[in-house]
C-alpha cells in the first residue's frame, strides 16, 4: 500500500467532525474530486456557467459528516462513494428543478449560485436515477459501474480499479447496462 493511500485511510478514518484532521484529508482528494465534477457537469448545455467548486464541496462535507458504515478502505472506496454522493446532489436538484416547474416557476434555478439544469437534462437526470436504482436491485456492480463511468466519467481502467474488477467486465457491464437503462427509460 502507498503511503499517500495509507494516510489517506488513516485521514478518513480518524474524521469525526475535527477540523483539524478534515483539513488534512482535503488536500489529498481536492484535485481529483474537481476532476470527477468537472467530468459530470461536462455534460450540461454549452452556453451556461458551471462550479465544480460547489459539486465539490457539497460532495465533500456529504462524504465526511456521512461516513461508510465500518471504516474506509483507501482511495478507491472514497472516490466509489464520491460518485454515488455527486450522483445524489445532481439528482436532488433535478428534483427539486422539477418541483420548482410545477408551482409554475418556468426560470432556471441556480444551484450553489453558478450551476444550471435545464428542464430537459433535469428529467433525463431523475429518470436515468430511477431506472439506474431499478438496476441495482437486479444488479449492484452494473449499477456501480453506472455511477463510475457516467456520473463520475471514469474510464474503463479507472472503473475498474475502483470496483476491484477487471476492465473486461467493466466493459460487459457497462454495455449490458447501458442497454437494460435505454430499454427502460425509452421503453
Amino acid at each position: 500500500m502507498s503511503q499517500q493511500k495509507s494516510d489517506l485511510t488513516a485521514l478518513l478514518n480518524s474524521l469525526d467532525g475535527d477540523s483539524t484532521s478534515i483539513n488534512k484529508a482535503l488536500p489529498l482528494v481536492y484535485d481529483e474530486l474537481r476532476n470527477l465534477a468537472h467530468r459530470q457537469l461536462r455534460s450540461e448545455r454549452a452556453n451556461h456557467t458551471l462550479n465544480t467548486t460547489a459539486l465539490v464541496h457539497e460532495a465533500y462535507m456529504k462524504l465526511i459528516n456521512h461516513p461508510p458504515d465500518g471504516d474506509w478502505d483507501g482511495r478507491r472506496h472514497f472516490f466509489g462513494i464520491a460518485a454515488r454522493a455527486m450522483r445524489q446532489i445532481l439528482v436532488n436538484y433535478a428534483l427539486m428543478r422539477n418541483r420548482k416547474k410545477r408551482s409554475g416557476n418556468m426560470n432556471l434555478q441556480p444551484f450553489e449560485d453558478e450551476i444550471y439544469l435545464t428542464q430537459a437534462k433535469a428529467e433525463e437526470l431523475i429518470a436515468l436515477d430511477e431506472a439506474l436504482s431499478e438496476l441495482e436491485k437486479l444488479n449492484e456492480r452494473q449499477g456501480r459501474v453506472v455511477e463510475c463511468r457516467y456520473f463520475a466519467g471514469y474510464n474503463v481502467e479507472e472503473t475498474a480499479e475502483i470496483l476491484g474488477i477487471s476492465p473486461a467486465t467493466v466493459k460487459r457491464d457497462w454495455t449490458s447496462a447501458r442497454a437494460w437503462l435505454h430499454s427502460q427509460i425509452h421503453g
